[in-house]
C-alpha cells in the first residue's frame, strides 16, 4: 500500500481460463482538470466501468472526486475483461479519497460488477479467482449473487455483500456482522433427478455390456448401426452407470463451467455433452478468450458425438491428442492455456450414407465406393484411439411389441458393478484402466500362455497396431475387474478382442 494519501491499491484477479492472475488496481487522484483515465489493457466492458462506477458512487451517497483520476490495472500486459473490476475501482477511488482506511485493503481481494444504483450483481467466470484467492489466504469480497460459487470454495475468509455501501461500511468500521454469511445464503441441495435407465432400451444386450465395460474402465466406445437401432438411447444412459462426482471432481467441473462463462449448477452431476455435428474445432477445443470447449466441459463426464462422420475432418482430428493425454492445449497468439479433458467418449455412426448397409430387406442402394468414402471420413488413427467398436443390428419385431424386456437389467444394478470395478482399479493402480500407460499395462495386464497365443492370432488376423494391442489388454483387464478376478483370463481376452472386431472394416 502506497503511503501517499492520493494513491491506493486494491487487489483483484483476472479471468484466464482456470488460472486467475493477481491484478493490482492502482488509483491515483491528481491535480488538473477532472478526467477519468483507465489503463492496463482493459477490454470494452472494463472501459465502460468508468460510467458504472461514477453512477454507483453517487447513488450510494458518496461524492465523486473532482480530480484527475488515473486507474491502472497491473500488470499492464495482461488483458482484462468483464465487469468484476467495478467494485475494486470504486473501493480504490474511495480509499484514495481517504474515505476508507488504508489498513482495510490489506490481504483482501474484491470482485463484483456494479449497477448504476450501487448493487453488486452476479459476476461471470468468478470461481477460478475464488479458488486461487482462497489458497493465497486473502479475504475475498464477493457479490451475494455469487453465493453458489462461494459455497463451493467454502472457508471463513469469504464475505458476501449486496451493495457498495455495505462494503464501505464494513471496511470503515471493521464489523464482521456487516457481511453476509456464505453458509446462510448458499442454495439448498437440489432434488434428485432421475437419469435415463438402461432397461428402457429393448434388446441390444451386447451394446449394453459394452456400456458397462466403458463405464467401469473409462474406455472410448463407438456404436455402428442403422437408424433406430438405439445408439443415441444407449449413449444417453451412460451417466446413470457412472458413480457420483467426488468433492474434488465436482470443484473441477464447476471451475470449467465458470471459466466458460456458465453458472455452475447446484449439486453438480457428471457432465453429458452432446455437440452437434456442425461444431467447429474452436467449439470442441476452445474458442476466443481462451475459454474451455466441449472436450473440457465434458471433463469427468461423457462426450457424445452422434453422426460421427458428419463432423468436420479437422474437428475430429483435434480429438486425437486429448484422447491420449486427457489435456487440451488452447493457443491464441501469445497466450496459451491448458484445460483438463478426461472424458469418456461415446460416438455413433451409420454403416453407410443411407444407414441400411447389410439390411436383409435390401433397403441399401449405396455403392461400395460411397460406403468407403463415408467410412473414410474417420481417419484410422482416430479409430485406433477408440477402445471399443460395437455393431448394432435393427431390433426384431418381437422385441418392439413385447410389453416388457424380460432380460433387461436396470441401471442401478449395473452401476453397482461399475463402482466395484472402479474401486478395484483405484486401489490396485491409482487410476482407471483406460488411463494406464504402456509400462502400467505391462505391469497390471499380464497374460497367461493361452491368452498370449490368442492375442498373437488376433494381431495377425485383424492387423492390430501396437496401440490397439495395448487397448485390448486394458479392455481385458476391465472385463476381469467386473468379475472381481485377480488376473486376466482367457475369456476376458476373447471378449476384449470381440469388442475390436470392427477395426478392419472401419479403418
Amino acid at each position: 500500500m502506497d503511503s501517499r494519501k492520493d494513491v491506493s491499491t486494491v487487489l483483484s484477479r483476472a479471468p484466464e481460463g482456470l488460472e486467475a492472475p493477481l491484478v493490482r488496481v492502482e488509483v491515483h487522484l491528481g491535480t488538473g482538470l477532472p478526467q477519468f483515465a483507465l489503463v492496463g489493457l482493459p477490454e470494452a466492458v472494463v472501459r465502460e466501468s468508468k460510467e458504472r462506477v461514477r453512477s454507483a458512487l453517487q447513488t450510494s451517497g458518496f461524492e465523486f472526486p473532482l480530480a484527475r483520476i488515473t486507474v491502472n490495472l497491473s500488470p499492464a500486459d495482461l488483458p482484462k475483461e468483464g465487469g468484476r473490476f467495478d467494485l475494486p475501482i470504486a473501493i480504490g477511488i474511495l480509499a484514495a479519497s481517504r474515505l476508507i482506511p488504508a489498513r482495510a485493503l490489506l490481504k483482501r481481494e474484491f470482485y463484483g460488477e456494479l449497477s448504476l444504483g450501487g448493487e453488486l450483481r452476479e459476476t461471470a467466470k468468478l470461481l477460478p479467482a475464488l479458488i486461487h484467492g482462497a489458497r493465497s489466504g486473502n479475504e475475498l469480497i464477493v457479490p451475494e449473487a455469487n453465493a453458489l460459487e462461494a459455497s463451493l470454495v467454502g472457508g471463513g475468509r469469504l464475505r458476501l455483500a449486496q451493495r457498495l455501501s455495505q462494503v464501505v461500511m464494513a471496511l470503515k468500521h471493521e464489523k464482521a456482522e456487516s457481511w453476509g454469511s456464505v453458509s446462510a445464503v448458499a442454495p439448498a441441495a437440489p432434488r434428485p433427478v432421475a437419469l435415463p435407465d438402461v432397461s428402457e432400451v429393448r434388446g441390444q444386450f451386447a451394446a449394453k455390456r459394452a456400456l458397462e465395460i466403458a463405464a467401469a474402465g473409462e474406455h472410448g466406445l463407438l456404436f455402428v448401426g442403422p437408424p433406430g437401432a438405439g445408439k443415441t438411447l444407449l449413449a444417453q444412459r451412460m451417466p446413470g452407470l457412472l458413480p457420483p462426482l467426488s468433492p474434488e471432481e465436482a470443484l473441477e467441473v464447476a471451475s470449467l463451467e465458470s471459466a466458460a462463462g456458465r453458472r455452475p449448477a447446484s449439486g453438480l452431476r457428471r457432465p453429458f455433452r452432446s455437440p452437434q455435428h456442425t461444431a467447429s474445432v474452436a467449439a470442441l477445443i476452445g474458442g476466443s478468450g481462451l475459454r474451455p470447449g466441449e472436450l473440457s466441459l465434458a471433463h469427468r463426464g461423457v462426450l457424445f458425438l452422434d453422426e460421427l462422420p458428419e463432423f468436420p475432418r479437422n474437428a475430429l482430428e483435434a480429438l486425437r491428442e486429448p484422447l491420449e493425454s486427457g489435456v487440451v492445449v488452447v493457443s491464441r497468439l501469445k497466450r496459451t492455456r491448458r484445460f483438463p479433458a478426461q472424458f469418456l467418449l461415446v460416438a455413433a455412426m451409420n454403416p453407410c450414407p443411407c444407414g441400411y448397409a447389410g439390411d436383409s430387406k435390401g433397403r441399401c442402394h449405396c455403392t461400395a465406393e460411397q460406403v468407403a468414402r463415408y467410412r473414410n471420413r474417420i481417419s484410422g488413427p482416430l479409430v485406433d484411439r477408440i477402445d471399443m467398436h460395437v455393431e448394432l443390428q435393427a431390433l426384431p419385431p418381437e422385441h418392439l411389441v413385447e410389453v416388457a424386456d424380460p432380460a433387461g437389467e436396470n441401471s442401478p444394478s449395473i452401476a453397482a458393478r461399475v463402482a466395484a470395478a472402479r474401486s478395484l482399479q483405484l486401489s490396485r493402480q491409482g487410476k482407471l484402466n483406460g488411463r494406464l500407460n504402456v509400462r502400467e499395462v505391462a505391469q497390471y495386464c499380464s497374460l497367461g500362455r493361452d491368452s498370449r497365443a490368442l492375442m498373437t492370432t488376433a494381431i495377425a488376423r485383424m492387423g492390430l497396431s501396437a496401440r490397439a494391442y495395448h487397448r485390448v489388454l486394458k479392455l481385458a483387464r476391465t472385463c476381469a475387474d467386473l468379475s472381481a478376478a485377480t488376473s486376466v483370463r482367457f475369456a476376458d481376452v476373447a471378449e476384449a478382442i470381440k469388442l475390436r472386431a470392427l477395426e478392419r472394416p472401419i479403418c
